[in-house]
């Protein structure tokens, strides 16, 4: 791993899931960790109800577009947290892969969405962990 990880969320639709995790992980590790997410069906806009959960706690993921999960961006992580998105994301050996099982909150209300958001900043704070351990 580079001296700065380089961490891929990856949900299928990049509105809400992943999106939220990046939003987390780059809120709690600042510039020491590079951040990015894909899908592998991108929607065509975040997930509004995502958007005011994540804005609740202070963080604005407003300003982000779904991105379409590319070959390239796996290669170039060096973690890559899959969300639900399956068979459907590229597999590359030597790459460490985590599947975060997470509910979908496309359609949910946010009350369901909050409790999504909670188990995530949960999932990238100890993942922090594992990547600076010297920050813990």
């Amino acid at each position: 791993m580079t001296a700065r990880p380089t961490v891929l969320f990856v949900c299928v639709h990049n509105a809400g899931r992943s999106q939220m995790a990046a939003g987390w992980l780059s809120r709690l590790a600042g510039d020491a960790v590079e951040v990015r997410s894909a899908g592998s069906k991108p929607a065509e806009q975040i997930n509004p109800v995502a958007v005011e959960a994540m804005r609740e706690v202070g963080i604005d993921i407003v300003g982000e577009q779904p991105k379409i999960l590319t070959p390239d961006a796996v290669v170039g992580a060096d973690v890559v947290i899959t969300m639900g998105c399956g068979d459907t994301c590229p597999y590359y050996p030597g790459k460490r892969y985590e599947d975060w099982a997470l509910t979908d909150p496309a359609g949910q209300p946010v009350e369901v969405v909050r409790l999504v958001r909670e188990e995530i900043r949960q999932r990238v704070q100890a993942l922090l962990t594992q990547l600076l351990p010297s920050t813990a």
